[in-house]
């Protein structure tokens, strides 16, 4: 196992990160707590010190399993994170009522890393004039927490604004090698670490979809390696090559994938890859940029929408439908971010566009985005949508 230094505190940090999002489950979506355990630990006897869950993973579920697993010594052999769920806070003491659930949950008297979760910009502003500043300075000094971070959904503009409004020890960002422009991107990436910040990956491989059913042509494309790896291997060694990345969280739940990742993170040094092999992990995001459903570069030149709707987020989820071997998943994912569920603010679904064309005159790329957006609504509204909406408040909302 490779480590790599946080930047502010020194910690040695495996490069390999064990995230508890989508942890081995049974039939009925439970966790497999057996299974799961025997996992999580094999990872930290191999090398792994870093592990990051949340509180609504798995309904609220993941705090406390991790709380069990990390018994019998292991909590101290880790660095955990966790975060405090931003979109349910109305007043700065329901800070300390989360922060404090948590500790009772992972049975332990600190958080190592501790993220004000899923940030996008409105959502820092309300939490921002509630006083999480304050908050998390007086979790610093009493001992509570050790070092303090955010995770970030948003536009790339609110990312360095956030980023710049307080003396943060670490980030957490959604990287991959097609998401280089998306939400914080390569800039976001390379900024934050010029103040110092260490960077922590989630989604390196876009929920598995990078990786489960990979399309005949990039296929053919990988092939053409004289080095011969796994997509995922791939994948993960091209964002250990960016020498700004600390960590990269895997949602590891199979056995067969934490080998091969644990093999992978004791290999893949920064600045290890040659320019052919970079050009061909370009060549496999160019075709599967072709391969997918719209064009869109999530510039936001189309915004804002007069309607409300978040045009370059539904065509994201649009496009994920390229990659998805669960559409059901994505509509999910699609209904949980495009109605509220993780962030302030109303709906901004695809069927809230008026056909005004503005955003058309404004994109780029020409795209007819309202004759796009009726396709998004096709596919990834119909009559279940409320119903979707409502279990995710639900899941995301767990107390």
């Amino acid at each position: 196992m490779l480590y790599r230094k946080m930047p502010k505190n020194g910690d040695d940090l495996s490069i390999l990160g064990f995230g508890c999002m989508r942890l081995a489950s049974k039939a009925d979506g439970s966790i497999d707590e057996e299974r799961a355990t025997k996992q999580l630990r094999y990872a930290i006897d191999h090398g792994v010190n870093y592990v990051d869950t949340a509180w609504p993973y798995h309904m609220g579920q993941s705090e406390p399993f991790v709380g069990r697993a990390l018994a019998g010594g292991y909590r101290e052999k880790v660095k955990l994170a966790t975060k405090l769920p931003s979109w349910l806070i109305e007043k700065q003491e329901d800070m300390d009522k989360f922060l404090n659930a948590q500790l009772e949950k992972l049975q332990t008297d600190h958080i190592d890393y501790y993220l004000v979760h899923a940030l996008v910009g409105e959502l820092w502003d309300s939490v921002e004039k509630l006083g999480v500043a304050d908050f998390l300075d007086k979790a610093k000094s009493d001992g509570r927490i050790r070092n303090a971070g955010f995770s970030f959904h948003g536009q790339a503009e609110d990312f360095r604004r956030i980023v710049d409004a307080y003396p943060w020890d670490f980030c957490q960002i959604q990287y991959n090698f097609l998401d280089e422009k998306n939400q914080a991107g390569t800039a976001g990436l390379e900024y934050a670490a010029s103040k110092g910040l260490g960077v922590i990956i989630m989604e390196p491989l876009r929920g598995g979809n990078l990786t489960r059913t990979v399309p005949p042509a990039v296929k053919e494309i990988w092939n053409e390696a004289p080095t011969k790896r796994t997509p995922v291997e791939w994948a993960l060694r091209w964002i250990w090559n960016h020498p700004e990345v600390t960590v990269v969280l895997s949602g590891m739940n199979d056995e067969t994938h934490i080998r091969e990742n644990l093999k992978v993170a004791g290999q893949a040094y920064p600045n290890s890859l040659t320019k052919a092999e970079l050009q061909l992990v370009e060549n496999v995001e160019k075709k599967y940029r072709e391969l997918m459903k719209v064009a869109c570069t999530g510039c936001q030149y189309c915004m804002p929408c007069p309607s409300g709707v978040n045009i370059p987020l539904c065509f994201e989820h649009y496009n994920n439908l390229t990659l998805a071997d669960d559409p059901n998943g994505e509509k999910f994912m699609y209904a949980a971010r495009l109605g509220g569920a993780v962030a302030l603010g109303t709906p901004a679904f695809a069927s809230l566009c008026v056909q005004c064309g503005q955003c058309a005159e404004k994109c780029p790329q020409h795209i007819d985005i309202p004759t796009v957006l009726e396709s998004v609504v096709e596919e990834l509204e119909g009559p279940d949508l409320e119903q979707r909406v409502a279990m995710a408040k639900q899941m995301f909302k767990q107390t």
